[in-house]
């Protein structure tokens, strides 16, 4: 099979089309021909060697999350015929999903939906299911409330937005450039903000009359975290669920002082990783999971913009994705 094999830690330059041998599923496995692999920001993490909860061994296939077609089963699993288009996560310790072939936990797969395509199924474990548990699970966000959602027209921020909206909620999407900013307010954002201007905490206690947001999303690291945390409310939530910069270090223990001393206004500081859900909330990632696959399936949440690239440029796919230059989901096609 070809996929895409890095060999050591370091630029896109390290991804490299390759040809292995067709891997085979062991027990409770499914093979997937794979349609459709998405393109993550934890990808991106792996493969320059940030702090990541787990080892990135090598030689390495990066890739969690496909969709595709049940190519052959492992002894114990019954319910997913050959043949069945599915979606879900996929990888072993070495070989994930850019490949045209990837192997899965049977569990791991879900049937896609009738009337989604394989490159829309492809994106909605990791950015989807991130935004439905950190909105819903973590943050319980109420109808009424205020939310700030950062790189709002990117994967995980398109369905922040309007699973915030779902729940009646205000949204003020923070984006880097005009047409991303346009772009959120089209997903349904109420503001949008340069959250990369000076000002971007000035204009967000301009839009909610000095109170500040209820709930907060960061996934840029921590000089934009020790801003956010000037945006709260009383009884504010801040959500971590990564670091786009590459940096976690440089944290001011005096950004925090507020927040946990003086004068400590009920507020809370989350850090975020949906493969812990996996590991030790795995009926609540499930639920959430379902709750908002169906949304999907009803067309009550539309799956973002999909944008197509072929395996063979899985580097020029990382480029995009680190320069911020992607919208919505970025998706390789073997």
């Amino acid at each position: 099979m070809k996929a895409i094999q890095m060999t050591h830690q370091g630029g896109p330059e390290v991804l490299r089309l390759v040809e292995l041998p067709d891997p085979v599923p062991g027990p409770g496995q499914v093979l997937v021909r794979v349609e459709a692999a998405a393109v993550n920001f934890s990808d991106v993490m792996r493969r320059r060697g940030d702090v990541y909860p787990v080892p990135t061994p090598s030689p390495f296939v990066p890739g969690a999350e496909v969709a595709g077609t049940v190519a052959a089963v492992g002894a114990g699993v019954d319910n997913l015929p050959i043949g069945t288009p599915v979606f879900g996560t996929v990888g072993t310790d070495a070989s994930g999903g850019y490949a045209e072939l990837a192997v899965a936990w049977g569990a791991s797969l879900i049937p896609i939906p009738a009337g989604l395509t394989p490159e829309a199924g492809a994106g909605i474990v990791v950015s989807g299911l991130a935004a439905t548990v950190m909105l819903e699970d973590l943050a319980r966000l109420e109808p009424g409330e205020t939310v700030f959602v950062p790189a709002a027209a990117g994967g995980v921020g398109s369905y922040a937005v309007k699973i915030a909206k779902l729940k009646g909620a205000t949204v003020i999407a923070g984006a880097s450039t005009a047409a991303k900013r346009e772009i959120a307010l089209k997903l349904g954002a109420d503001h949008a903000v340069d959250y990369t201007a000076p000002d971007w905490t000035d204009q967000v206690a301009a839009l909610t009359g000095g109170r500040g947001v209820d709930v907060a999303l960061e996934m840029t690291g921590p000089a934009r975290l020790m801003e956010t945390l000037k945006i709260l409310a009383p009884f504010g939530r801040v959500i971590v669920y990564g670091s786009v910069s590459g940096t976690v270090t440089g944290l001011n223990p005096a950004a925090l002082q507020p927040l946990l001393y003086d004068p400590a206004p009920s507020q809370a500081l989350i850090g975020f990783n949906l493969g812990t859900w996996f590991e030790h909330r795995l009926t609540d990632a499930g639920a959430a999971l379902g709750r908002l696959v169906d949304r999907i399936a009803s067309g009550a949440i539309a799956v973002p913009e999909i944008h197509t690239l072929p395996l063979a440029e899985a580097a020029e796919a990382h480029r995009r994705l680190e320069k911020g230059f992607t919208t919505g989901k970025l998706v390789l096609k073997p």
